[in-house]
């Protein structure tokens, strides 16, 4: 499976968890359908749910005007997969991170997600 793939289930498995409460392996098991686990995709779901509450705050703390509470669940979920990657995921260069974020933002977000995402991400990299 290729990293942008692996992402895209990332996001998918990680708003199964954040709208219904499943367990990352149920969500990852939902996403997968018939295909084999994909260590990346493994990775990028329970990385992120181990370090949860330290990305979640580090998302807080680089938003303006916003409320994390109030974003949307897809682009928190991205901003949550390029943040681990930004912090945790070492053969990732920060740029790579966050064009992928973006890229993904733009496929599943709305119009702003990209632009929205592409400057909390930014302003994590600079911390």
């Amino acid at each position: 499976m290729k990293r942008r793939v692996a992402r895209e289930k990332a996001l998918q498995a990680l708003f199964q968890i954040d709208m219904s409460g499943i367990e990352p392996e149920e969500a990852l098991s939902n996403v997968l359908e018939e295909e084999k686990m994909d260590a990346y995709l493994q990775q990028l779901v329970l990385g992120f749910i181990e370090h949860q509450d330290s990305i979640d705050a580090i998302i807080k703390g680089n938003l303006e005007k916003w409320s994390f509470d109030r974003l949307a669940k897809v682009d928190r979920n991205i901003l949550r997969i390029g943040t681990y990657e930004l912090l945790h995921v070492e053969d990732v260069p920060g740029k790579v991170a966050i064009n992928e974020a973006v890229e993904i933002a733009k496929i599943f977000g709305d119009e702003q997600s990209s632009k929205f995402v592409n400057g909390v991400l930014s302003k994590v990299k600079q911390d």
